[in-house]
């Protein structure tokens, strides 16, 4: 259903998309090869006192960390654009569509949940496009080649690669199995928040006139109760995350620093090799990290979709007619038999 629902109102924006991608390759390829030339400095600028070769390098140096700040900064402005314009498209579709909706449609939906539809389930599948757009073409690239450059700098510590990266994933897969009924949950949560709200506003004479202010005080704190314990549930996942990634990334870098370390001593890796592999290996786990955010974000994009797509897909029971009739006499009067 995301993927439809994307596909459908990204076709304006296929020119915007393209260079979004390409942007995003040009940074990720920058980002790439600076600690290859950090570490041409250190092996043969540092360690053999030429000061020429740190002058010309680091030159070059200035000049791609240059382009990849220019592309990254233009590839964001072409992102957010993209994603805020489907946004906007997708609530003129949800508003086109409900507007034509019969009262049959409407009370079948409900008018909370339609309204929830139209705002924070687009709202949602917004984010989760400005991300991608972000994110889908840096992280696959900034892993394979991140993971390349580094077996190419030292292929006898790939195995740190190997054993982290899973480490990492199956973490996140643990993590997102959880979150995708929390965030079902909330959003119907959010949908029964917005029904009490709107039936105390349009009702407030009548709950004024029968002295029922303390019973709609208790339905709306038991809705509010039930959507905070949602959200504290799902805060609390995404707080684990943020020190479990920091714990990988220390004890890779703890690991590449003692086995490198070893083969500094052993001359069989230069320093300026093994400072490049930790930049990699740092790269790799940054690129998996940043794309797990972004999948920590898709399953409740996808829950949202498909809640958009069902009244998006909804036909309306009165539709009007294609070639409606005029009647042949204009005196404004109205008779009912």
């Amino acid at each position: 259903m995301l993927w439809k629902l994307v596909r459908e109102h990204a076709r304006p924006y296929t020119g915007h998309i393209i260079a979004v991608l390409v942007l995003q390759l040009v940074s990720t390829l920058a980002t790439l090869y600076l600690p290859s030339l950090n570490a041409d400095i250190i092996d043969q600028g540092v360690a053999v006192g030429d000061t020429d070769y740190i002058w010309r390098t680091g030159a070059v140096m200035l000049g791609v960390a240059l382009v990849q700040v220019i592309a990254a900064i233009s590839a964001v402005w072409f992102g957010a654009r993209v994603s805020m314009a489907m946004g906007r498209d997708i609530r003129r579709s949800v508003y086109t569509r409900v507007d034509r909706f019969s009262a049959e449609e409407v009370g079948r939906f409900g008018a909370p949940t339609l309204i929830t539809r139209g705002t924070n389930d687009v709202q949602q599948v917004q984010m989760v496009v400005l991300m991608a757009l972000n994110f889908m073409v840096m992280v696959p690239i900034m892993s394979v080649g991140g993971i390349i450059m580094a077996v190419q700098e030292d292929a006898g510590l790939s195995w740190l690669v190997w054993v982290s990266v899973p480490i990492l994933l199956v973490i996140v897969g643990i993590i997102v199995g959880l979150l995708m009924p929390l965030f079902q949950r909330m959003q119907d949560n959010i949908d029964a928040i917005n029904g009490v709200m709107r039936e105390q506003i349009m009702g407030i004479r009548v709950v004024r006139a029968f002295v029922r202010e303390r019973h709609e005080a208790e339905r709306f704190t038991d809705a509010n109760a039930a959507l905070t314990d949602t959200s504290v549930r799902i805060g609390r996942l995404f707080v684990l995350m943020g020190p479990i990634i920091t714990m990988i990334l220390h004890l890779a870098t703890a690991a590449v620093l003692w086995f490198g370390g070893h083969r500094v001593d052993q001359e069989l890796v230069q320093v300026g090799s093994l400072t490049a592999f930790m930049q990699y290996l740092l790269q790799i786990l940054m690129a998996v990290m940043m794309g797990t955010f972004m999948f920590m974000m898709l399953p409740r994009a996808v829950i949202c979709a498909r809640r958009i797509m069902e009244v998006l897909t909804t036909p309306a029971s009165l539709v009007e007619p294609a070639h409606p009739r005029t009647p042949e006499h204009h005196d404004g009067t109205v008779e009912f038999r």
